[in-house]
Formats: C-alpha cells, structure tokens, sequence
C-alpha cells in the first residue's frame, strides 16, 4: 500500500500559509503526510539594459520561504503531521503537478507572489486545477 500524501504549493505568501495550514489539517483526519513544494526559477529579464545577472540567491530565497513557512505553520497550535519539504527549480505549477503524481490532494494558494494582485486566480493556481491527475483544492485568504 502506498504512503498517503498531500501535496501543497508553498511560497511565502500569505495564500501559500493559508494553503499548508488547511493540508495539514486535512491530513491530520486522513491520516497522510504533507509534501510541501517550493520553486524557483531565474527570472527571464533582469534589466532592460542588459546589465549582469542578479547574484545566484532566488533559490536560497525560495528555500528560506519554504522553510520558514513550514516553521511557522509547525509552531503553531495545528496537529502534529509530518511535513515533507522539497525545492524544484522550475516553474511552480509544473512542479506542483510533478509532485501530485499519485497523491490523493493537491492544495494551493489562490494567489501567489506573482503580479496582478487583484485577479481572482492565479496562473498556477489555475493551471494546477486545469492539469492535476488528483483533486485540487484551492483555499481562499
């Protein structure tokens, strides 16, 4: 038998808090482990000038926001769950759907860190509940 497991898009954001406290509290009453999945990616423009690449640290900060999110949601008064974390480099919906392969929920933020703060859903979020091979659920700030 297979381990239970879901899978929850963390990037820092107060969505993405939002997204992992309701994963473990869905997997404190089905008995599953939650896979928390961070990503980067460089970005595709850095300056309109052409000047150098930023300094290598988009992936130290998106482990930083994993980690410490994770931290967060652990400290606090939630059910002791395992939470699993790993950090992919590539684009954040495409890594949430690698990792749902087989997981029984994929949790997402219904906004992210990216732009146009005032749509409703956002690409990732969109593109999860469009592609996943399992149910999405996708939680509300």
């Amino acid at each position: 038998m297979s381990e239970r497991k879901i899978v929850v898009g963390v990037d820092g954001s107060d969505p993405s808090k939002c997204a992992l406290r309701w994963a473990v509290r869905q997997a404190a009453l089905s008995g599953a482990t939650v896979h928390a999945v961070g990503s980067w990616e460089f970005p595709a423009f850095y300056s309109w000038e052409g000047g150098p690449m930023p300094p290598d640290d988009f992936e130290d900060a998106a482990r930083k926001a994993l980690d410490d999110t994770v931290e967060q949601i652990q400290r606090e008064d939630l059910p002791t769950v395992p939470i699993e974390r790993e950090l992919v480099h590539g684009h954040a919906a495409q890594a949430l759907l690698d990792a749902s392969d087989g997981a029984e929920l994929l949790v997402v933020g219904s906004r992210g860190h990216g732009s146009f703060y005032g749509a409703l859903l956002g690409s990732v979020s969109q593109r999860c509940a469009v592609h996943a091979k399992c149910p999405v659920v996708i939680v509300r700030h």
